[in-house]
């Protein structure tokens, strides 16, 4: 029942490092807004395409080197 805002200030203020938001509108339209920790500015993906954008970050710098090997 808490409020989308409520929960990503709750989130902000716990220092997690990328929320995803997904309100009524974006889960129509398949997209979500993507928030960084200490920024204020909003990403808005299409669901896919924040999946691959997160795995990618996601692989470690020398897992990236080996698969550029």
């Amino acid at each position: 029942n808490e409020k989308i805002n409520y929960k990503v200030r709750e989130h902000s203020l716990a220092k997690v490092p990328v929320i995803l938001v997904c309100g009524k509108r974006e889960a129509e339209e398949e997209t979500v807004n993507i928030r960084r920790l200490g920024s204020r500015d909003q990403e808005l993906l299409g669901l896919g395409q924040a999946v691959a954008m997160l795995a990618e970050e996601a692989v470690t710098p020398d897992r990236k080197r080996k698969h550029a090997a």
